[in-house]
């Protein structure tokens, strides 16, 4: 039990909707997860978690990603036809002839966090109130109106690398395998959609509830599939984002990817500046380059993994990864790099707790502007008296934790 010490956060359509990229790649990366989440809710009892004390306001969005209905569970009855009131408001100002109307309106962003507070060994701290949270933008601090804990249902996309690539198919299925184990941890209101790429995206499965599909979906993955050895990162994963802004509530991706970018049509900065504008949506990356380049080294095939005009094989990985690390940061996810694939189960089970568990935030921005500009954030955990919040075990120890929440947002342009 952690105690608090005073010292001084054409679109995919829901269900078998558009069949488009976004869905597959979000899938994969969940698969492993399922017996991680389990052992998360098996630990000892030496750390119970708080119940969270404030409900979920009635009229928060639907977290998950599914199909909404235009009419809800309860019908309002229509009031009984009223004889006219007397209209005593007062009238506007008169025009004046050869002056132009004049109307004023008055238009307030409102901002929305998922935070994330993770202890050292990835476990999600409950039981944190709305006062210990202190959120900046641009260093200025702003005024929490909106606070909950909440355990929300999944809508994420698994998008995969897969290659044609006969060399390194053994290595790249025994990663896919872990997705098998990862579909039986979903649950009823989960919505998942597995996407694999090579030189283009493939959907493999839409946004979907059936475990089975998704198992489907992951089995289809075999010698010959893919139609290239090529890997456009950078045009699979703008495409993803692009499909996924059209759909409800809080979304993430989950990327398995070396992330090395053959020739994509679109370049680094553009993927960055379109993950920096994306609203709602977290990547999770499972950066596959060290493991990779290990297998490579190890079999004797390194000059099948890089090209002979590759100045530096190991920078080109290095490069890669250090990308999925960005992609992760940006958007509030994290960033894992396994060695071997006995470590996937675990990784997969950390993001499936950490994406369920979260504390949700919303302010609005004391810089009013609609500039389009972009707005950097800061969550931070306080005491009373403002210093860093210090928790602590039940045997008195501190507690280190993170923080995970997206880099900041990009402020609504000005309409004209």
């Amino acid at each position: 039990m952690f105690l608090i010490h005073a010292a001084k956060s054409s679109v995919f359509s829901k269900g078998k909707a558009c069949g488009q990229t976004v869905a597959a790649l979000l899938f994969i990366g969940l698969l492993g997860l399922a017996p991680s989440a389990s052992r998360a809710q098996d630990k000892p009892a030496s750390q119970p978690t708080p119940t969270p004390s404030v409900q979920q306001p009635s009229n928060a969005p639907a977290e998950a990603g599914g199909p909404q209905g235009d009419i809800g569970p309860i019908a309002v009855p229509k009031k009984k036809e009223e004889a006219p009131k007397r209209d005593d408001t007062p009238k506007g100002p008169k025009k004046t002839e050869g002056t132009e109307p004049f109307s004023m309106r008055v238009s307030s962003q409102l901002v929305t966090l998922d935070v994330g507070v993770l202890s050292k060994d990835g476990t999600f701290i409950p039981g944190l109130k709305k006062e210990y949270f202190r959120v900046l933008e641009d260093n200025v601090p702003q005024t929490i109106t909106s606070f909950n804990q909440i355990q929300a249902p999944i809508t994420a996309v698994l998008l995969v690398e897969f290659s044609n690539n006969q060399y390194f198919y053994s290595f790249q299925i025994d990663s896919i395998k872990s997705a098998y184990v990862f579909s039986q941890s979903l649950k009823k209101d989960d919505w998942v959609a597995m996407i694999s790429y090579d030189i283009r995206p493939h959907i493999l499965e839409d946004f979907t509830q059936d475990k089975r599909a998704i198992m489907g979906a992951v089995g289809s993955l075999q010698p010959g599939m893919a139609m290239s050895q090529e890997t456009n990162l950078f045009d699979a994963l703008y495409d993803t984002l692009d499909r996924l802004e059209g759909v409800e509530g809080r979304k993430y991706v989950i990327l398995i990817s070396s992330g090395r970018d053959s020739f994509s049509k679109r370049n680094l900065d553009q993927i960055l500046k379109k993950i920096q504008g994306t609203k709602d949506i977290a990547i999770y990356t499972v950066s596959t380059g060290k493991a990779l380049l290990n297998y490579a080294e190890t079999h004797g095939l390194m000059r099948y993994l890089c090209p002979i005009t590759e100045f530096n094989c190991n920078m080109t990985f290095l490069q890669g990864d250090n990308q999925m690390r960005t992609f992760a940061r940006m958007t509030g996810g994290k960033s894992f790099q396994p060695i071997f694939d006995g470590q996937l189960r675990e990784i997969f089970g950390d993001i499936a707790q950490t994406i369920r568990n979260q504390y949700s935030l919303a302010y609005h921005p004391t810089n009013s502007a609609q500039d389009g500009s972009f707005r950097k954030i800061k969550v931070e955990l306080v005491d009373e008296t403002g210093h860093p919040l210090r928790l602590k075990d039940e045997k008195g120890k501190d507690v280190k934790y993170q923080i995970v929440a997206r880099e900041g947002y990009k402020a609504k342009p000005q309409v004209e």
